[in-house]
C-alpha cells in the first residue's frame, strides 16, 4: 500500500513550498487545502507531472468537525496509508494593537489551535492503529521569544500549539513520533511584501547567519523529522532561525 504524506495548506505559500520539497523526494501526497482549489489543482498537475508521484487534494476547514469526518472517510474510502501530517495552515491577521477584537482573535485560535488538534486527533489515531507515523507541528519563533504586539493573536496560536505538541506526543506515544519546528523570518512574498529596507536590515542584524531563512530550508527540516533519519527525535520543539536573539 502507497504511503501517503498529508500537508495542510499545502497549496500555497510555505506549505506549497513543503509540498515540493516532498514530491521531489519521490512522496505521494495528500495536500489539504480550503479556500485555493485552482492552486491545489495547478500544484497537483504540476508535481504528478515532474516527479511522477501520486497526488491527491482534499477541501477542507480543518476547524469543521464535519469536515475532518469527510476527510477520514475519504481517507478510507480511498485506501491511503496516512505516515505523517503536516499541520502548516494558520491564519494570521496582523493590525494595530488595539484594532484586535475578538471575531478576529477567535478566527485565529479556532484556525491554529483547534484546527490543528481536530485533524491531528483523526489521523493520528489512523497512524497509531498501524503502529507508526509523524505530527509535524509549524510553530513560530513568536510563540517562543520573539514579540509582536500586531501579530498578538497568532503568537499565543503558535504558543498554544507548543504546547498541544507536547501533549499529542504524550498521547500517541509510542508509536507516533510528534514534533514541532518554530521557524523565525523566512523570505517569502508574503512575509516581507509589506516591510521596508530599513526593518528587514534591522532584523537580519539579530540574526546570528545575518538574513531570513530560504522556504526550502524550512522545508528540509519538515522532511528530516518525518523520516527514519529522526526516529528518535520526538516531543521537541525546534527553532529554524539562524540563531536569532532580541526582540
Amino acid at each position: 500500500m502507497r504511503e501517503y504524506y498529508v500537508i495542510t495548506g499545502g497549496a500555497r505559500g510555505l506549505g506549497k513550498v513543503i509540498s515540493t520539497y516532498f514530491a521531489s523526494e519521490g512522496k505521494n501526497l495528500l495536500i489539504i487545502y480550503n479556500t485555493s482549489k485552482e492552486s491545489a489543482l495547478s500544484l497537483k498537475k504540476e508535481l504528478e507531472d515532474k516527479y511522477k508521484v501520486s497526488i491527491y487534494t482534499f477541501k477542507c476547514d480543518i476547524s469543521s468537525d464535519n469536515d475532518i469526518l469527510e476527510l477520514s472517510e475519504f481517507i478510507n474510502k480511498n485506501k491511503l496509508n496516512v505516515v505523517s501530517l503536516i499541520n502548516n495552515a494558520a491564519v494570521c491577521i496582523d493590525s494595530l494593537f488595539d484594532e484586535k477584537n475578538k471575531e478576529n482573535f477567535m478566527n485565529t485560535l479556532e484556525v491554529n489551535i483547534y484546527g490543528t488538534f481536530n485533524i491531528s486527533k483523526a489521523l493520528g489515531n489512523i497512524m497509531y492503529k498501524n503502529k507508526g507515523g509523524s505530527i509535524v507541528n509549524i510553530s513560530s519563533t513568536n510563540g517562543i521569544d520573539k514579540y509582536f504586539p500586531m501579530s498578538i493573536d497568532y503568537d499565543a496560536s503558535k504558543s498554544a500549539v507548543n504546547s498541544l505538541t507536547h501533549n499529542l506526543a504524550l498521547e500517541f506515544s509510542p508509536y507516533v513520533r510528534v514534533n514541532a519546528i518554530a521557524p523565525g523570518w523566512i523570505n517569502m512574498e508574503s512575509e516581507v511584501k509589506d516591510l521596508d529596507d530599513d526593518y528587514i536590515k534591522s532584523e537580519e542584524e539579530k540574526i546570528f547567519v545575518r538574513r531570513f531563512a530560504e522556504p526550502t530550508e524550512i522545508a528540509k527540516v519538515v522532511y528530516f523529522l518525518t523520516s527514519d533519519d529522526a526516529s528518535y527525535i520526538n516531543n521537541d520543539i525546534i527553532k529554524v532561525d539562524g540563531g536569532t536573539y532580541g526582540d
